[in-house]
């Protein structure tokens, strides 16, 4: 008899995925996500828990999707990291940027490139994106997560997030970053999580249904 998940019953994560939440004991527990429709069409209310206790696991209620994981990371390590990912990245930017002459403006007889800036903004988006989800999706870390301690997860379940997750994430994340917003995009996106309830999620990670918990 085959072990494989009855068709329609959706793709599941890597069974060796070291971060995938355990099985619950009973029942529906632990299982669930704020996206998931429900009877009443309105997602499960969060019931308590604590997001704290020295790394010990969430201890949310039945139905909390964060019940069984480690607590959610603080919002301003998270800035951290962001502030380390970005420098690392725009260390290469620059370079590349640099070596192919390919900067962010030259005036001449007062005409701007505008090609050049519009060059620049491309491989900034693409160097970006493709950090952040090869990082994340391999490992749930870049190196700023890595050296402070934090995952990225999928909300349901706990696992490594996939490709096509981690792609979205870093796509709400960078595209307008590299292309018109800068800093400013990247303040109201990561900042979100300082203000959101319960999951202290930015707008990437309710795009792509992802928190970012502590490790360890």
């Amino acid at each position: 008899m085959s072990s494989e998940p009855p068709p329609g019953s959706g793709q599941q994560p890597p069974e060796d995925d070291r971060f995938r939440k355990p099985p619950s004991g009973a029942p529906g527990e632990g299982s669930g996500s704020p996206y998931d429709a429900p009877q009443g069409g309105q997602p499960p209310p969060f019931q308590g828990g604590s997001y704290g206790g020295g790394g010990a696991p969430h201890g949310g209620a039945p139905g909390d999707p964060l019940a069984g994981m480690p607590p959610l990371a603080d919002s301003g390590r998270r800035t951290l990291a962001r502030i380390i990912d970005m420098i690392l990245v725009g260390i290469v930017v620059w370079l590349l940027t640099w070596g192919f002459n390919v900067r962010e403006y030259e005036v001449d007889s007062d005409k701007i490139e505008v090609s050049k800036s519009f060059a620049q903004s491309v491989i900034a988006a693409v160097l970006y994106i493709a950090y952040d989800t090869v990082m994340i999706a391999r490992s749930g870390q870049t190196l700023g997560k890595k050296w402070l301690r934090m995952r990225v997860a999928d909300l349901d379940n706990g696992a490594t997030p996939s490709v096509q997750s981690t792609l979205i994430r870093s796509s709400v994340l960078w595209i307008p970053f590299a292309f018109c917003c800068a800093c400013i995009w990247t303040a109201i996106a990561g900042g979100w999580s300082y203000f959101d309830k319960p999951y202290k999620q930015g707008l990437h990670d309710k795009a792509a249904k992802t928190v970012v918990v502590s490790v360890g």
